[in-house]
């Protein structure tokens, strides 16, 4: 009679050895439980015999060790189905560390979004997720719930090492942008045949419910114009740029002269957070303001330097705009990305649609709805009004 391995009773009687002992499931497909000491847990095994190629492929399942002992077989045989239904519709057999799997996400992002996107991603993995070796080195099939429970409640509790909030705990929305990386990551790796499941992470990474909150910050024309006035003639006219169209300043700093078409009016938007290029018609004033950052200047030059020449960007725009906010004598807590802020408050104040005005920034209107929304209440009123008798 074959050794049994379905009952805590048959495995105690094993002897130990290194070939796994072996029930069959079904034809074919069979689940394993591998015993080397006779004072060890053991380990279960799948086995399946691929039909094209005739060669036998096996799958470590783990320990099943956080279930009690006459769990664990019923454990290990849902999990080798689950491997035999994956493999049956062309899953991957190979062995994917979270290491690769965040490796991977990163190149997806640096070839289908952009290389920042992609460097911004790899930086939070290094952080936060590849800094725990035994977390890079777990296969992605071998995630459970508590595992990234644990790492979420650990990410959490520890201070953030960059931005305005450095050395302090994560914020929700912190929180949720750390989380909803590495989220994409393994999803990515699941949609891609890499694990049978998402479970181990759908229920754990969830973002945090109304994190973002509503972004109050907001400058009159007047207080713009006041800004433009204490900044540095280079500093100013980026900060005009960001005061006539709705752009992320690093959209705008990643510019070139290139990007504006003279004779259409039209300016060209490279990838950035959106992910996709875009085009907008700048109305005439607008448009002699490109034209003229973009004199004189080579296609690749940036459209928008400093003194130097040299492109702008988020450490180099940081504290002239904040010394410039203080000779303005600006609300605190004013940056570069106010500006932004401040002119799509302004287009959805004036009534243009919040579709459009999702277009023109870059964004969702569903995110437009969620920060913007409330200024739609006057142009609702108006028109409410045009309904009198």
């Amino acid at each position: 009679m074959a050794d049994k391995i379905d009952t805590v009773a048959s495995r105690i009687k094993l002897k130990p050895r290194t070939p796994p002992y072996w029930h069959r499931d079904s034809k074919g497909c069979y689940v394993g439980f591998r015993k080397m000491a006779s004072d060890s847990a053991g380990a279960w095994w799948a086995r399946m015999r691929d039909e094209d190629s005739g060669k036998q492929l096996m799958n470590g399942l783990g320990t099943f060790d956080q279930f009690p002992d006459h769990q664990r077989f019923d454990k290990a045989l849902a999990a080798a189905r689950e491997w035999f239904t994956h493999i049956s519709k062309g899953g991957s057999t190979g062995s994917h560390t979270i290491k690769d799997v965040c490796s991977r996400y990163v190149k997806h992002l640096k070839a289908n979004l952009s290389e920042k996107a992609g460097a911004d991603a790899e930086a939070r993995f290094d952080a936060y997720v590849l800094d725990s070796p035994r977390l890079a080195g777990t296969d992605v099939t071998k995630l459970t719930p508590a595992a990234m429970e644990k790492w979420r409640d650990s990410l959490r509790d520890r201070p953030t090492k960059s931005g305005a909030n450095r050395g302090k705990l994560r914020t929700a929305s912190s929180l949720n942008r750390d989380m909803s990386c590495f989220r994409a990551a393994l999803n990515l790796a699941y949609r891609d045949g890499f694990c049978t499941s998402d479970f181990a992470w759908r229920g754990k990474l969830l973002p945090i419910k109304d994190a973002d909150r509503r972004r109050e910050g907001y400058l009159d024309k007047a207080q713009r114009r006041k800004l433009l006035e204490k900044a540095s003639p280079d500093l100013a006219l980026f900060l005009r740029g960001l005061s006539l169209l709705p752009l992320r300043p690093g959209a705008l700093a990643d510019l070139t002269a290139g990007a504006f078409d003279k004779r259409l009016s039209v300016l060209k938007i490279g990838k950035d957070k959106a992910g996709r290029d875009r085009k907008i018609k700048l109305p005439k004033t607008t448009a002699k303001f490109f034209e003229k950052a973009a004199k004189d200047k080579l296609p690749s030059a940036p459209l928008f330097a400093r003194a130097d020449g040299k492109a702008w960007d988020k450490d180099a725009w940081k504290w002239p705009v904040k010394a410039a906010v203080e000779a303005a004598k600006l609300p605190d807590g004013t940056t570069a990305y106010t500006l932004r802020h401040s002119t799509i408050s302004d287009l959805v104040h004036g009534g243009l649609d919040l579709l459009t005005v999702a277009q023109i920034s870059g964004t969702s209107v569903r995110m437009i709805e969620q920060h913007y929304g409330h200024l739609r209440s006057d142009v609702a009123a108006l028109a409410l009004e045009q309904l009198s008798l």
